[in-house]
């Protein structure tokens, strides 16, 4: 068994990603071999036959992003032996490849769906924990090291953290801290009651045992899988939401382009906390199903 040597997680710089961003949403053939062999070579650190967490990262068309992220979890510094899971979600470009070339245990799930990706990492996982990641996303140096051992405390059954958008010509670094600020109040009050609604599958990490037992909805077409698994997961245990600067990720601004401008973004998601204020001081043990947000079974998508 192999593990990394064991250092204490030290301070994270704001721009820790900048090391990524040259080949995050680069094209595929344009990424030197230079940059896979070190990224394969960081992961044979990690081999393990019994490892404590399972590190398991969905994926569905995402060759332009999963370099970068593959390449930030190959750089973590964890003690625990841990295994990486890739799950190839169906795809129909070359994110298969770039699993292989990384060096990464992959699966290919031909069910589209990300509860179905979830779901397969899942049964394929053998640690005592579920890491989950997002191909989209990158993750700072000690981030599973933390996740890891705020999981081990007694009591906790899942831990969730925070996010932060990477800035752009649209989006520029001052804007979006102003934004993640005000977001992060907001996130940070709805968890008190609520976590369900604050989880985010890229950020989320669970106990493998508890997770069995609640299982993932696979039906969902826009996610939420998530957010129904963290609603299990509260009958057996408490959800910690984790607000440092080592567990706190980089992911693209996608979910915030659908919108327009960030200033637009901002307004949309304002009014939504506002007609829900009574979200803060509630709790729910059960939600309706969205009907748009169904995978429809008729049309052959699951």
């Amino acid at each position: 068994m192999k593990s990394r040597i064991k250092r204490e997680p030290g301070r994270i710089s704001g721009k820790w990603y900048s090391k990524y961003t040259g080949v995050f949403e680069k094209p595929y053939g344009n990424i030197s071999e230079d940059v896979f062999e070190t990224i394969s070579h960081n992961f044979s650190g990690f081999s393990c036959e019994d490892p404590v967490a399972s590190v398991v990262i969905i994926a569905h068309n995402e060759e332009s992003r999963l370099t970068a992220c593959l390449w930030s979890l190959s750089d973590n510094s964890c003690p625990y032996p841990v295994e990486f899971i890739g799950i190839d979600n169906n795809s129909s470009d070359r994110t298969g490849e770039i699993f292989i070339r990384a060096g990464v245990k992959s699966f290919f799930e031909s069910r589209q769906s990300s509860g179905y990706a979830r779901l397969c990492g899942l049964e394929h996982a053998v640690g005592r924990y579920y890491i989950g990641i997002d191909a989209d996303t990158m993750y700072p140096p000690y981030y599973i090291q933390t996740v890891i051992e705020k999981l081990q405390r007694p009591g906790i059954v899942a831990v969730s953290s925070l996010w932060s958008f990477i800035p752009d010509k649209k989006r520029p670094a001052a804007s979006l801290a102003f934004y993640e600020f005000l977001r992060d109040i907001h996130l940070r009050m709805l968890f008190i009651r609520r976590p369900e609604l604050v989880v985010r599958g890229m950020v989320f990490s669970y106990v493998i045992a508890a997770g069995r037992k609640t299982g993932y909805r696979v039906d969902l077409l826009r996610g939420g899988d998530d957010g129904i698994m963290a609603l299990g997961l509260k009958k057996d245990g408490k959800i910690k939401l984790l607000t440092c600067r080592k567990t706190r990720v980089t992911t693209s601004s996608g979910t915030l382009s659908a919108d327009g401008s960030l200033w637009k973004s901002f307004l949309v998601r304002f009014s939504k906390v506002l007609s829900g204020f009574g979200k803060y001081f509630t709790k729910r043990s059960h939600y309706e199903d969205d009907e748009s947000n169904m995978i429809n079974k008729k049309d052959g998508n699951i």
